[in-house]
This record gives C-alpha cells, sequence and structure tokens, in this order.
C-alpha cells in the first residue's frame, strides 16, 4: 500500500537534491582529469588508469540499479534512499583521500553503488509520493534537477579546483548528503508495498560484468589497433553474450530483479530506448565538446565548463515548459519536437569551425537541453504511469538505468568514432615524423599539439585543428543520425491509448496474478 505525503513537495525536494549530487558526481571528476594525471599535483595516473576512474561510477550505477529498484520494492525508498546516501558519503570520503589511482577506481565504484540506491529510490517517491494530477510537473522537476547536473558538473569541478585540491570534488559531497539526511528523516514518509521482491546478485554480476566488456571492447576499438583487432572484438563479443544471459536468466526467474515483461508495454520499452539514445547524443556531444572548446578555441577547463553549462539551463527551460506542451500536442508529439531540436543541434556541429562564436556554441547548446527537456519529464512520467505501483522500483530502476548507460556508451562509442576519424585525417600530415614522435602525435589531438609545440611546427598545430574539425563533423553526424531514431520509435509506440493513461493502470501483457494488483 502506497501513503502519500501530506508535504509532497517537500519529498520531491529532498529527491531532487540527492538526485542532483548523484548525477552531478557521474560528471564533475572531467576537469580533474589533468590534475590527477599530474604525478606533484595529482595521483601521476595513466590515460587508462583515468578512464577507468570516469566509467566505473556509470558502469556500477547503470548495472546497480537494478538492483536499487528492487531495494525500493523490498524494503521502500525511504530507507533505500538513506543506505544509498550513507554509502555515498563514505565512497565519497575514501575516494578523496585515495593513495593511488587504483584505489581511486575502486571508490568511485562504491560512490556509484550508492547512486544506483539513490536514483531509483528518489524516483519511486516523486512517482508515488505526490497526487496523480501534480506527478507530471513533480517528474520534470526531478529531471530538471538531473539533467541540469550532467552540465554542471564541470562547472563546479573546475570551480573547486581554482582554490582546493582534487579531492574537494569529493568532498563537497558530504554537507549535501548531510542535508538530505535530515531532509529524509523530517519530511519524506514511509512507502511500502505489499510484496517482497527478491534480490539477484548473481544477475547484478552478469550486468556489470557484461556492461564493462562491452564498454572496454568499444574504447579499444577507437585506438590505433582499430575495430578488427582481438582486443576490441573479445571484450565486445564476451560483453554482448553475457548481457544475453542475463536478459535470458531474468525472463525466467518468477520474481526477476530486471523484469523484462516491463517492455511488452510499448511505451516502457519504446521510452526507455528513446533515453538511452538522447543520454547517448548528450553525453558523446558533451565530451567531444570540451575538446573542441578547449583545444581549437583555446578556452580554459572552467571556461569551456561554463559554456557547456548552457545545456543544463536548456534543460530546465525544457522540462519545466514540457507538462503543458505535454497537455496542447500530447506526450508523443511534445517527445517528437524535442527529439528532433535534440537532433538538429547535435547536426549543427558541422557548421562549427576555429571562428564560431562562443555565443553561438551556448546558443545551439541552449537549445539542444531545451530539446532534451521536453522529453525526459513526460515521457518518464508516461513510462512510469503504465506500471503497477508495486513495480515502481523496478520501473524506476530501469529508467534511471538508460541515463548512466547511455551516457557512458555515448562517450565510449562516439569518442572512439572521434579518435578513428581524427587519426584517419592528421595521418598525412605526420609523414616525415620519426617513428615513435609519429605514433605518439597520432594518439589524439593533444598528442598532435604537444609534438607540435615541442618540435616548434606551427603548421602541425593549424593540421590538428583542421583534423580536429573534421573527426568532429563526422562524429556530429553520426549523432544526429542515431538521435533521429529516437523520433521514429516515439511516433511506433506512444500512439493514441483508447483511454486516458491513469497511475498504477498496469502494463502490456502482464499475467492475471498482477492484474489483480491495478487500481
Amino acid at each position: 500500500m502506497t501513503h502519500r505525503s501530506p508535504r509532497p513537495w517537500w519529498t520531491v525536494a529532498v529527491a531532487v537534491l540527492a538526485q542532483t549530487l548523484v548525477l552531478l558526481d557521474n560528471t564533475v571528476l572531467n576537469v580533474a582529469m589533468e590534475t590527477l594525471a599530474d604525478p606533484v599535483r595529482g595521483l601521476g595516473a595513466s590515460a587508462a588508469e583515468l578512464a577507468w576512474a570516469n566509467a566505473s561510477y556509470s558502469l556500477v550505477f547503470a548495472a546497480g540499479s537494478f538492483a536499487g529498484g528492487a531495494l525500493a520494492d523490498r524494503y521502500g525508498p525511504r530507507r533505500t534512499l538513506t543506505a544509498g546516501l550513507l554509502l555515498l558519503a563514505v565512497a565519497s570520503t575514501l575516494a578523496a583521500f585515495s593513495p593511488g589511482a587504483t584505489e581511486l577506481i575502486v571508490t568511485r565504484g562504491f560512490m556509484g553503488a550508492g547512486g544506483a540506491l539513490i536514483t531509483p529510490a528518489t524516483l519511486a517517491l516523486v512517482t508515488r509520493g505526490t497526487a496523480p494530477a501534480h506527478r507530471t510537473r513533480a517528474i520534470a522537476v526531478w529531471a530538471s534537477a538531473g539533467g541540469a547536473a550532467v552540465a554542471l558538473g564541470p562547472v563546479v569541478g573546475g570551480a573547486l579546483l581554482t582554490r582546493f585540491w582534487w579531492g574537494s570534488v569529493f568532498l563537497v559531497n558530504l554537507p549535501v548528503v548531510a542535508v538530505c539526511l535530515a531532509g529524509v528523516a523530517l519530511l519524506v514518509p514511509e512507502l511500502r508495498y505489499a510484496e517482497r521482491r527478491v534480490l539477484d546478485p548473481v544477475a547484478l554480476l552478469l550486468s556489470v560484468l557484461g556492461l564493462g566488456l562491452v564498454v572496454y571492447g568499444v574504447i579499444e576499438g577507437g585506438r590505433p589497433s582499430g575495430w578488427s583487432s582481438p582486443a576490441a572484438l573479445l571484450p565486445l563479443v564476451a560483453g554482448l553474450a553475457l548481457l544475453a544471459v542475463f536478459v535470458r536468466v531474468q525472463s525466467r526467474r518468477e520474481v526477476p530483479g530486471f523484469d523484462v515483461r516491463l517492455f511488452t508495454e510499448p511505451r516502457f520499452a519504446g521510452g526507455s530506448v528513446t533515453l538511452l539514445l538522447l543520454f547517448f547524443g548528450l553525453a558523446g556531444q558533451l565530451f567531444y565538446c570540451a575538446f573542441y572548446l578547449q583545444g581549437v578555441h583555446g578556452l580554459s577547463a572552467l571556461a569551456a565548463g561554463a559554456v557547456m553549462a548552457s545545456a543544463a539551463g536548456g534543460i530546465v527551460l525544457g522540462n519545466q515548459i514540457s507538462p503543458g506542451l505535454a497537455r496542447l500536442l500530447t506526450v508523443r508529439w511534445c517527445a517528437v519536437a524535442g527529439v528532433l531540436l535534440s537532433s538538429a543541434t547535435f547536426g549543427a556541429y558541422v557548421f562549427f569551425d576555429a571562428d564560431t562564436p562562443v555565443a553561438a556554441i551556448a546558443a545551439v547548446l541552449l537549445a539542444q537541453g531545451a530539446g532534451i527537456g521536453l522529453v525526459v519529464a513526460p515521457m518518464t512520467a508516461e513510462m512510469m504511469a503504465v506500471l503497477p505501483a508495486r513495480y515502481t522500483g523496478a520501473g524506476a530502476a530501469i529508467s534511471a538505468a538508460t541515463r548512466p548507460v547511455g551516457s557512458t556508451l555515448g562517450v565510449a562509442v562516439l569518442g572512439s568514432v572521434l579518435a578513428t576519424s581524427y587519426r584517419g585525417e592528421i595521418r598525412p600530415a605526420l609523414d616525415g615524423l620519426a617513428p615513435g614522435v609519429r605514433d605518439r602525435a597520432l594518439d589524439s589531438a593533444e598528442a598532435t599539439r604537444a609534438v607540435a609545440a615541442s618540435l616548434h611546427r606551427p603548421d602541425l598545430l593549424a593540421a590538428a585543428d583542421r583534423a580536429y574539425l573534421h573527426a568532429l563533423y563526422v562524429t556530429a553526424t553520426w549523432t544526429a543520425l542515431l538521435s533521429l531514431a529516437g523520433a521514429v520509435l516515439v511516433i511506433g509506440y506512444f500512439r493514441p491509448r483508447p483511454s486516458p493513461t491513469e497511475a498504477g493502470s498496469g502494463y502490456g501483457s502482464a499475467p492475471p496474478a498482477d492484474r489483480a494488483h491495478r487500481g
């Protein structure tokens, strides 16, 4: 049974703050990479170690969200949120004082586990703690905070690094966690369901390993050895096989942690994939936009983060407009408009060059965020509305997992496309260099610029910028095309319903026993 809070908007406020913290942690490390690589100011971490320090959070967050959803259903979202906040606080403290890169990678994974408990619990609280008439607006507020954190992370990280040591990007979590815990104790109600769901550690292990191997294979595919190398193909095949086993095992469980039956509801299935594609494009685009702003335009990390914060403003704007626009156009066409707008901004990068005004770039990012904001809130509300109350945690877990999974794959896949395109374009300009220097310069635009500076070759600096812009255009084109697939999914899966959607109305072809629980 669900007991709604007598102060629902205070409950939403606590959930939003906790969710903002979780997604901020997913991006705040980006601007600290250079510092962490420094053996004096940081940990002397290698490029591979830095990549895994960044990825370990997202991977554990994504895969652990399924267990987080099960815990929210089993013990209630209030207790699950409290446990997640405590775990995040402890892991953040350990990460701040990590003596080496290995310890940082491990503690970042534990931070991701805390996030995996927090996010499904916050969405469950927002969904079930508010009345149906206010639910879409509440989810819009929740989605706004999460979307803003994606772009604000680099700004917060840059501001902290200008005054404090690198561990401050983790210790900043502690006062926020303290405020959230106080809010949970005073303002968040108990929301318990009659059925206690069973946890599945084997499935969790399969999902983490499967996602990790897929991401590792994609990253290796972008290296000089290419996609046909065993280092790329073997992890990809093994990861996909483990994920297939994970889905098969879950489909045979009577009470699975990852309920495949949720995808028999077209809205839930189509919405999940559409959100994954949107965050795939957003995270990948912000990744190569950071290099474009810092490398081609010469902005500092903090200044580049400030420009990218325009996307955060757009997401907040789009999320706040979306409820009214969805009532006017229906959820289907509001989401289609958002996907088309964001896809157009992804494609707009083909018009960028070294002379593009920074204000124009910020305007494109603002429109991009607005397009994504038009999709996230109404689509999330629609996805959650078709689920029975006792499956709220499971649905919230899957909905929440689309964001880190899409973001992780977006950075890995689009980063690999960018690297491959860059190497193909810069290779002729490196002819005549010594083999070792040539190989080093071939690694990335940043490496080429470092070699050019050491050899006093301004022509090589110009060639690096030209090659990077070429790679940017190729990657932006693929980003836009993949994003457009989301519009096709929305049109196909969000067809008009025979009756208005009601919260907890059930989903797909659930068995008769499930139908009896619908209300």
